[in-house]
């Protein structure tokens, strides 16, 4: 724990809570814990469960009213402030930014727009095959005060845009993997705001500390940073260390991934893990559910949950990956991306179903007809539609992959919920009769 962050807590006047979701609720717990009769502002538009005389509610559509009555705005990622006007004096943190600044241990950092999961996961790992003491925490849904008791050498934290947002510290090992379009509506500016988000990686940096960069993207000029004091390790796709030549996994298929072990092999020597614990735990990595996850073999096909991809180009990496999608199961929420450069390159792919889904799915499936695309393509409204659609239509030993190039949350909480939606209608399906198509 870190008495600092305590300390500073302790001074810094009426503090808010924007959002009581999972790390809402999480940051109040904290600090109930530490300032057992403070009080608490807190705001959601969601109605609050919770039983404390000590906290003033800002509820409903007025929520932001909040922010006219604190000092400390501690908000959650998924809150955005795009359109709020914020008053004079009023500080602006997240659980992010205050570990960052404050706790007592090494942090590896991990940001992209894909590969977050998998990287930080595998640093993780390769640090503790080496014996070196890691926490794993952050956007895969762990919050980071939830990991302040009994840290060790390590916290490897995956960090969203969102996250990074409003940090103002760095971590002293920052791992930037790839940039492209998402979450366009959350950023004044948008892609140009995304950008400069993810850009607080490695903005606050010490000369003494390093950014392991993809060497395929511009990213510090297209986030417009003139100037990064760490230094540079960029890593490219096809630049394997010698000590990883032949070490394979299949849960790690597709040249996305073989990035992804060399940022995570590069950000693990950093901290002293060694070449022979690195492969072993790239032989022992066991996937990420929702990225190109095998769900089941029912019916003679082959079916993958990939719903973390919603972006256009993690569907692509996911098909070339796998090699044998018969049938794509796409569409999401319209955040306002473009998709018509994906249309063509899926168009020129050798998947023979698409099944599309709304909002995207509608959008994307008249694309392809107007390129005149020879495959079939097949619109639904729910996943049982779309997975009795796939069993139809999947021919026998190839794949079914779900990856919606969008965000799920049009009809789903979350990915994971869409996720296990697509796992629990496979089963469903599982005991039937197979059908024929038409």
């Amino acid at each position: 724990m870190s008495a600092r962050l305590i300390e500073y807590l302790r001074h810094c006047g009426r503090v808010a809570l924007l959002g009581f979701g999972r790390e809402g609720r999480s940051s109040y717990v904290f600090l109930r814990k530490h300032f057992p009769e403070r009080r608490l502002l807190i705001a959601d538009q969601s109605r609050i469960e919770l039983n404390d005389p000590n906290v003033a509610f800002f509820r409903g559509e007025r929520y932001f009213d909040v922010l006219g009555e604190s000092d400390l705005l501690l908000k959650s990622p998924g809150v955005p402030l795009k359109n709020a006007t914020l008053p004079m004096g009023l500080e602006v943190t997240c659980q992010a930014d205050l570990f960052l600044r404050f706790a007592p241990c090494l942090k590896v950092g991990v940001t992209g727009t894909k590969g977050k999961t998998t990287t930080s996961t595998l640093i993780h790992e390769m640090l503790r095959a080496s014996g070196i003491g890691s926490r794993l925490m952050g956007n895969m849904g762990v919050p980071v005060f939830d990991c302040l008791e009994g840290l060790e050498q390590a916290a490897v934290i995956e960090l969203s845009s969102h996250q990074l947002e409003y940090c103002r510290a760095s971590p002293q090992v920052a791992v930037w993997t790839n940039l492209y379009e998402e979450h366009l509506d959350h950023y004044t500016g948008g892609f140009l705001g995304y950008a400069a988000a993810k850009a607080n990686i490695c903005r606050w940096q010490e000369p003494n500390d390093v950014l392991i960069y993809n060497a395929e993207q511009p990213l510090l000029e297209l986030a417009n940073v003139t100037e990064c004091r760490a230094r540079l390790l960029p890593i490219g796709a096809t630049e394997e260390p010698p000590f990883l030549r032949g070490i394979t996994n299949p849960r790690l298929c597709g040249e996305h991934n073989r990035q992804d072990i060399y940022f995570a092999a590069a950000a693990a020597r950093q901290l002293g893990a060694t070449e022979e614990a690195i492969c072993q735990a790239v032989l022992e990595f066991q996937g990420i559910p929702h990225r190109m996850y095998p769900i089941s073999d029912a019916g003679r096909i082959h079916w993958v949950d990939d719903c973390i991809s919603t972006i256009p180009r993690s569907v692509l990496c996911a098909i070339d990956a796998l090699g044998d999608v018969d049938t794509l199961l796409i569409g999401g929420q319209d955040r306002g991306l473009c998709y018509d450069a994906f249309a063509q390159e899926l168009a020129c792919r050798s998947v023979r179903h698409i099944i599309c889904m709304p909002e995207t799915g509608q959008s994307i499936a008249r694309l392809l007809r107007q390129q005149g695309s020879g495959q079939k393509i097949l619109e639904v409204q729910t996943m049982e539609e779309a997975v009795a659609a796939a069993q139809l239509y999947t021919a026998a030993g190839k794949t079914c992959l779900l990856s919606p190039a969008a965000a799920s949350y049009n009809q789903y909480k979350n990915f994971e919920e869409k996720g296990r939606h697509f796992a629990e209608c496979i089963n469903n399906i599982a005991a039937a009769k197979p059908l024929s198509p038409e």
